[in-house]
């Protein structure tokens, strides 16, 4: 099967009908690929130098409440609370940027890609008043990377502060550092373990790599102005970590590792897999998985070499509809259908959004910014296609789309553009024998064919 632009919309995109202008054959998504990202420009998402100052009062704040009693206590709260909203507001804005971002990106690619790594690199807030930060550290660490290697993006991520407050790296001290020795302090695992079971080798490693790499990571921290390398806190001494010794207790000696990681084989073969399962089928041809594990590796981790070979492999094209959308995508994808743009999600107040957009979403079993665990979302279609919820989606389709447009599109011309040649004859016959416009919007939206790319 050669590459289509029903195709394209549905397995590298989020549905029809496609942006104008939108790329549909490998040379051009990749060309829009290495372009400027104008969805970052367009529909802007926070940043750490916006955060960090807010984040550090809402701390201090809630220090001083719990430090001191009645005047005094209950204005730091009343301040906590004001501040803590206002971060919450700016976490729900980034929620509609990245609706309103896939919804108007001509180079959808780019937007599927950036929900792959995020995911990959899964982090979930802490606390209400970190609910910005997996924002942040999409926009920083992740799509100013999509066209780099992974090494590059790999060493971003595990430096910024969403990553190193989710996986507790900022309580991990060396057990024999000066600061760990005063305090009585030591190691935290949780970061140096997701490194080398998630988010790089996948497996081949043992307890004791997990402890050095522990160690080795001990410097890193979130101070007050940000990410920094804490030399105090950073266990002395070389560690070794899969029978290769860092030298030093810097910030060099990480990155040195981290490089290593993001090249050893394990790696390729790891993130080739789950690129293949995230795009194309949960039992990808193995014949594409070893195409772009050999891109990887002869390339050194170069991500336009890898994306540049699962877009030319036949296999990526000849998988039939066989993932299941998530719930997100479904959301993004019926938007789309509808005729809402970017701007319409940004103009939506904040009750509608979280009622119409991310209720239902949760209910679809995808609660925003909070899947299961660092190990991200499932891809299988029976984590999604599941009774509770296809109930969901199926009451969202019948009784959602009326609330968001007035009126309803005509469910045969809304089948048309929104399946194109997938639609199948059974749902050719039924939806123009619909009760009712509404039921035949509702059909259209949870028909099978529309809940799979």
């Amino acid at each position: 099967m050669t590459p289509d632009p029903t195709s394209a919309a549905f397995r590298f995109g989020y549905g029809l009908p496609l942006p104008a202008k939108a790329p549909t054959d490998p040379a051009a998504m990749l060309a829009a690929l290495r372009g400027p990202d104008v969805m970052a420009t367009t529909h802007p998402g926070p940043r750490m130098a916006d955060l960090t100052e807010p984040m550090a009062l809402a701390a201090s704040l809630l220090k001083t409440h719990r430090r001191t009693q009645g005047a005094e206590a209950e204005a730091a709260r009343a301040q906590y609370r004001q501040t803590v909203a206002a971060l919450q507001t700016t976490a729900l804005n980034a929620a509609k940027a990245t609706f309103a971002r896939a919804l108007d990106a001509p180079d959808g690619l780019r937007e599927r890609l950036s929900w792959f790594w995020a995911d990959h690199f899964t982090t979930v807030p802490r606390s209400r008043d970190a609910a910005a930060l997996p924002a942040a550290m999409v926009d920083e660490a992740i799509r100013p990377y999509l066209t780099a290697r992974f090494a590059d993006m790999l060493k971003a991520v595990m430096q910024h502060p969403a990553m190193l407050i989710y996986l507790d790296q900022t309580i991990s001290f060396g057990p024999n550092s000066r600061v760990g020795l005063r305090r009585g302090k030591g190691l935290n695992e949780n970061l140096a373990r997701e490194l080398l079971e998630l988010h790089t080798l996948g497996g081949g490693y043992t307890q004791t790599d997990v402890t050095q790499m522990a160690e080795l990571l001990t410097g890193l921290t979130v101070g007050k102005k940000g990410p920094t390398f804490d030399a105090r806190r950073a266990e002395p001494g070389a560690e070794t970590v899969l029978g290769t010794a860092y030298e030093g207790d810097t910030l060099d000696a990480v990155l040195r590792a981290l490089d290593d990681l993001a090249a050893h084989p394990a790696t390729a073969a790891h993130i080739a897999r789950k690129l293949a399962v995230h795009f194309v089928a949960n039992d990808p041809d193995p014949g594409l998985v070893n195409a772009l594990t050999s891109a990887w590796q002869d390339s050194g981790g170069d991500l336009v070499a890898v994306t540049d070979r699962l877009l030319t492999h036949p296999a990526a094209w000849n998988a039939g509809q066989a993932k299941a959308r998530q719930p997100f995508d479904f959301l993004v994808a019926s938007l789309r259908a509808l005729g809402l743009t970017g701007s319409d999600v940004q103009r939506m107040a904040e009750g509608p959004f979280r009622r119409m957009i991310l209720q239902p979403m949760a209910a679809m079993g995808q609660p925003w910014q909070a899947p299961p665990g660092p190990d991200g979302w499932p891809e299988a279609p029976e984590a999604w296609i599941t009774p509770e919820g296809m109930a969901s989606r199926i009451t969202w389709a019948m009784e959602v789309p009326g609330r968001l447009v007035t009126p309803l599109p005509d469910p045969t011309a809304l089948m048309a553009r929104a399946l194109g040649p997938n639609a199948s004859d059974r749902l050719h016959w039924a939806v123009p024998r619909s009760e009712n416009i509404r039921e035949g919007v509702g059909l259209v939206l949870a028909s099978p064919e529309f809940n799979r790319r």
